[in-house]
Formats: structure tokens, sequence, C-alpha cells
């Protein structure tokens, strides 16, 4: 059954939403680079190998978001701060998550962070995984950020389903079937900020 779907806000028209009979509501699918922030009664979903999904939301206004993306280059690093150069990427979509979040009504007081992804699913970069993690916890305590839950590293992909107005996420981990699909997803997606990041110093995804 077809049902109109609620208005987006401005600058998140793109990203795909359609009508789960199952749950019986709207759904946003985020992709890899992709971004969306909604005060809608709907869920944001993703699919995660490698790549990292915070979710940032205002449970006391009802608007949250969530961002998918990872790092080129990212290397099992002991000691990563979100500030070196190669985090710009997930410097970017963590700031301009958080920024369109409180820009359409959210407290920065009030901000919730939950983390998901980082898995070890892309064969020929184990490391990658453990990078995008360690960046994510590093800018979530150098931002002095209230990071609630995590689920983070192992080897299986992992499907996200978040509630921006209240914040809740459900994680399912995936079979390994899955794997090459997501795999081959992640390896073109990091290809594609590696080409851009050898032809230009803007950050953008």
């Amino acid at each position: 059954m077809n049902r109109d779907l609620a208005p987006v806000l401005a600058g998140f028209e793109h990203v795909k939403r359609f009508w789960d009979s199952g749950r019986a509501a709207v759904i946003a699918k985020v992709l890899p680079g992709e971004f969306y922030v909604s005060r809608n009664d709907e869920y944001i979903s993703t699919v995660l190998g490698s790549c990292i999904a915070a979710c940032v939301y205002d449970e006391v206004r009802g608007i949250g978001g969530m961002n998918h993306f990872m790092l080129p280059g990212a290397k099992n690093v002991e000691d990563i701060h979100a500030d070196d150069l190669n985090c710009r990427y997930g410097n970017w979509a963590m700031e301009f998550l958080i920024n369109e979040v409180i820009k359409n009504g959210a407290a920065r007081a009030n901000l919730k962070i939950k983390l998901f992804g980082g898995g070890k699913i892309i064969r020929s970069m184990t490391d990658i995984g453990v990078g995008n993690i360690r960046f994510a916890h590093a800018y979530v305590q150098e931002e002095g950020l209230n990071l609630v839950s995590h689920d983070v590293g192992g080897p299986w992909p992992r499907k996200v389903m978040f509630h921006p107005q209240t914040g809740k996420a459900q994680v399912k981990k995936l079979r390994e079937m899955h794997n090459d699909t997501i795999e081959k997803r992640e390896v073109r997606y990091l290809h594609d900020i590696e080409a851009q990041d050898a032809k230009t110093d803007i950050e953008l995804f």
C-alpha cells in the first residue's frame, strides 16, 4: 500500500525513501557517503561493513540524523586523532551531520551519539574498519559529545535501523553471504574518495 511521504528537510530530497508495510513506517535509506536528518516519525536505515554510521539525535526536540562514511587510507594506528589529515572525510561527515541536526532545531547540549560499523569485511584491507572505529571514538571524545551506545568491530556487516525522533536503534548482524556485495560496494566507495583525494584538497564526498 502506497502512502504519501511527509516532506523532507531542505537538502535531503535526494535520499531514497519508501513505505515499509512490515513496519508500517517510512524508511529513508542512507548509502555510503550520504547523510539524512529528519523530524518525521520515520526510520533511517543503512547497511555497514567497514564503514561507520553515526546516529546523532536530540530526543527532547525530536530530531536526529545518520551519516555513513569511511576514511581513505585509515590505518591500524594506535594513536589516531580526529584532526589528522586523512580523517578529514570523517570530520566533514560528523560536522555536517551535527550542524544539520542543530540547524533544524536540535540543541547541542541535548545531543546524544550512537556509533555502528567498522567490521572487518574488506579482505584486502583488514585494518580499515579499526581505523574508522578509532577515528569515530577520537572525534566524539575530542568534541566532548555524549556517546550513549555503540556496536562496532567484528567480522560481520550490520543493518542499522534508527528512529531519529526517539534515538532508538536496532542492529541486525548479517550473514557472511552478504559480505561480497557489501565488500564490493565499499571498495568502490573507497576508490571514489581516494580518487577525489588525489585530485583536490576540497573536502567532498
